[in-house]
């Protein structure tokens, strides 16, 4: 015979609830509170969707890819989020999201060349960083057409020892060594060195030939720097026209590409 406290054991409520009911209205109005909390959390220390307008990137970001970044890598440690959410330098080589220096309401996608201190210079379609050619990968391509997400590669030229990304370069332009066509918008690091000033930082898009850069504005201050770049999260044709047009123009390919 089970004795008294295994009969109130067993006769227990698997689960006690404290107070009145939750009619179906609050619960939704509790968990939709705390999904709102949480987004917010999310888009204002970690994390954050980009959108990208531009061919400056291609062929690593594309016109229409949405990009998703990474905030507090780059930001200060703080007493609490510090411990939890590890950050680190800005390197060069890295993608950074940034407010352009002359307009802080436009957010830039592009690759980090010089670091503060560093000396910078441009000599046709080599990058030079303190003296020695920094190692890229080149491609050369057919000029951009806006009828296509990504540039038509050409060739690829033998990758340099070191080099672990690609740039590209508008292949009826290039001459391969120091001649080039000097722009004379293009002020910074072309036509002599530039040495990149403490606090800020040197940047150029990947589609050289395409790409309005630090040559023609100049360096990024550490505080507009806000965000690295990671993954694509959505892609679609940004000519596509209305919700319809732009689901039948996603590039679902392109979604969770990796950003580097």
């Amino acid at each position: 015979m089970a004795s008294q406290t295994e009969l109130n054991i067993n006769t227990k409520p698997a689960h006690q609830q404290f107070g009145p009911p939750k009619s179906p209205a609050r619960e939704f109005f509790e968990q939709a509170l705390i999904t709102v909390i949480m987004a917010l959390f999310l888009m204002t220390f970690i994390a954050q969707a980009v959108a990208v307008p531009t061919g400056s990137m291609q062929n690593t970001i594309n016109i229409g890819d949405h990009l998703f970044v990474n905030k507090f890598i780059f930001g200060k440690p703080t007493p609490v989020l510090g411990r939890l959410l590890p950050t680190r330098a800005i390197r060069r080589g890295d993608i950074i999201v940034f407010k352009l220096p002359d307009d802080p309401k436009i957010n830039y996608v592009k690759r980090v060349i010089g670091l503060p201190g560093d000396t910078v210079q441009v000599k046709g379609q080599r990058v030079f960083v303190n003296g020695g050619e920094l190692p890229e990968e080149r491609a050369l391509v057919e000029p951009p057409d806006p009828q296509k997400p990504k540039m038509s590669v050409i060739k690829v030229e033998p990758k340099p020892q070191g080099a672990w990304y690609r740039v590209y370069y508008d292949a009826g332009r290039y001459s391969g060594g120091d001649d080039f066509e000097v722009n004379t918008r293009a002020i910074y690091g072309v036509t002599e060195p530039v040495k990149v000033p403490d606090g800020k930082y040197f940047v150029m898009g990947d589609s050289r030939d395409n790409s309005e850069d630090s040559r023609y504005w100049g360096f990024v201050p550490r505080e507009n720097i806000f965000a690295r770049a990671l993954y694509v999260h959505l892609s679609f044709d940004p000519r596509a026209n209305g919700l319809l047009g732009k689901l039948a123009s996603i590039r679902w390919r392109r979604i969770g590409t990796a950003v580097k």
